[in-house]
């Protein structure tokens, strides 16, 4: 078992990874520990709740206590299965926000600003997207964005809603302008999940010089300051004539790393693993987002919830497996929001997702009869956790602390998000669907109640990143430099959501997939242009938090 690159990890980053250095004449093995992603709880969009709720597809991650959210301890799901995360996710497609990239890159990832990642984010998309500035956007790569159909009224209303209480309306979020409300974007394609292992694994396999192996990546072999394989749960080792690449994601990157004897000294010696690089900011931080579930009654019967019966699902699961239409072809968020939650921040920090039900993501409905929700939380939170071993043994999980809610500054952030919330669904046409506030209630009014809810509540968008951090090479914190070379460490490098210094403003797939398309580029010396297109930023966000609070005050 020996080619030139060993790419652990068939995730997002990975399989982008592996395509484009088999694509470029290299040979390849991908090595992954989950199996096959074939079947209908995967391939099926609506069935979202079901495969990051089953260990057959899921590492089954757990949290420990959270201190500042009562002690909960709360799920991290991650893809154990070809294709990683993005064969269990919510199929949602967010870039992030230009603003977003050119702070890694001032935050030491030179030549990831958002000049330099857009040209890769193109290169990945076949986008079908209906409005837009196509400039902004890939037509001819390998993975599909397609929108749903929004035939629910309740996402127009939702849409109109947003745009009336000020923020305006965005025709493309991912491409000239994020801010406002608009459709969500997805990875479906003729009805099905479009996951990386679709887009990119597969036609690597074709090529013949791509080969995927099963098994469990216990650590990196080094052998005189260089990376030279993997072995493996069992004693095998696969052998990596140039290098090895890291994919395996934000919670198991960096604890193989450490497992390998990457990470900061005073952890390893206390496991008995030998030291080879001592990386202080290996496991550290660890960021998310958290979101509430702000949950509305519906006046009218609209919603999704006739189809959360058993003949619900088995009437729209037969539409699905015999013509890959209805409400089974779509994760069914079809309508979001992107808004600033006070004037002097000048681009979003505040996203939406809406739904035409009142569900939880575990599938459950969270109140009888018809209801619909909007997911809300703040993008950046100051809050910063890690991941470290439990033990050596690569067969126990890691401890997992995300330290949610650990900073002043989330709690004022989370109860904004919840208050401009309640405000865009007094708005009209979407005020005219209001019967009742189901969460947080009508009752939590004030800070401290709001803050109770929180606390109980609220739940991982999970969106871990950050653990292996990318920067300078003289940045003690950081892991990887702006090439993705580990640092310390010859012929390794590490590419997906762990090397990002900042966590972009919205859902992690479309980023974890760019890291792995410009990965690929310098892993063989190449570069794609920079393209510089300006993004919309609101013209007066330095005074105004939104459109239409700055049109009253200048009608004043």
């Amino acid at each position: 078992m020996e080619a030139d690159y060993v790419v652990v990890g068939a995730g997002s980053a990975g399989c982008a990874i592996a395509y484009r250095l088999a694509a470029a004449g290299k040979s390849v093995i991908v090595v992954e520990h989950g199996g096959t992603d074939w079947g209908p709880f995967i391939n099926m969009p609506a069935a979202l709740s079901y495969p990051m709720n089953m260990r057959r597809y899921d590492w089954g991650y757990m949290t420990e206590p959270e201190p500042h959210m009562g002690g909960r301890v709360m799920a991290c799901p991650r893809g154990k299965v070809i294709g990683g995360s993005s064969s269990i996710n919510g199929m949602i497609y967010v870039r992030g926000h230009a603003r977003d990239f050119d702070t890694w890159a001032e935050m030491g990832a030179e030549g990831w600003g958002y000049a330099d990642v857009l040209p890769y984010f193109k290169r990945a998309e076949c986008w079908h997207g209906d409005a837009g500035d196509p400039a902004f956007r890939g037509h001819d790569g390998p993975l599909h964005i397609t929108r749903g159909p929004r035939k629910n009224p309740l996402f127009q209303a939702f849409i109109e809603s947003g745009a009336k209480a000020g923020y305006g309306a965005t025709d493309d979020y991912n491409g000239y302008r994020q801010e406002g409300f608009g459709a969500f974007e997805m990875t479906v394609w003729q009805g099905e999940r479009w996951s990386a292992a679709k887009a990119y694994l597969r036609p690597a396999l074709k090529t013949g010089r791509c080969s995927l192996a099963r098994g469990l990546v216990e650590r990196v072999e080094i052998a005189e300051g260089r990376a030279t394989g993997v072995r493996l749960a069992g004693g095998q080792v696969i052998r990596a004539r140039a290098e090895v690449v890291l994919a395996a994601g934000a919670i198991n990157s960096p604890k193989i790393l450490m497992l390998s004897g990457i990470g900061p000294a005073k952890h390893l010696v206390e496991h008995g693993i030998p030291v080879i690089a001592d990386r202080a900011g290996v496991g550290a931080n660890l960021q998310d987002h958290l979101e509430l579930y702000v949950q509305y009654a519906s006046t009218k019967p609209v919603s999704l919830a006739p189809y959360w019966s058993l003949w619900g699902k088995a009437l729209v699961g037969a539409q699905w497996l015999f013509t890959r239409t209805g409400l089974g072809a779509s994760n069914n968020f079809e309508a979001c929001g992107f808004i600033r939650s006070r004037a002097a921040i000048d681009y979003p920090d505040i996203q939406f997702h809406f739904l035409p039900i009142a569900v939880r993501y575990d599938g459950k409905t969270a109140a009888a009869g018809h209801g619909f929700q909007a997911h809300v939380g703040p993008m950046r939170s100051a809050s910063r956790g890690s991941v470290t071993l439990r033990s050596a043994d690569p067969a126990d999980a890691p401890r997992i602390l995300f330290n949610y809610m650990s900073q002043a500054s989330d709690w004022e952030e989370f109860r904004a998000a919840i208050r401009l919330t309640r405000e865009i669904f007094a708005t009209d046409p979407i005020a005219g669907y209001v019967d009742h506030e189901i969460q947080p209630g009508a009752a939590a009014q004030s800070d401290a109640a709001l803050d109770a809810v929180i606390r109980e509540h609220a739940e991982s968008a999970y969106h871990p990143c950050g653990t292996a951090r990318m920067g300078r090479r003289d940045d003690p914190m950081a892991v990887v430099d702006p090439e993705t070379r580990v640092i310390g460490v010859e012929g390794l490098r590490l590419a997906d959501s762990s090397v990002f210094p900042l966590i972009p403003n919205g859902n992690l797939n479309a980023p974890s997939i760019m890291v792995g398309e410009k990965a690929a580029d310098h892993i063989l010396g190449r570069r794609l242009p920079s393209e510089n297109l300006e993004p919309w930023i609101a013209p007066d966000w330095e005074h105004s938090q939104r459109e239409g609070a700055a049109r009253a005050a200048a009608a004043e």
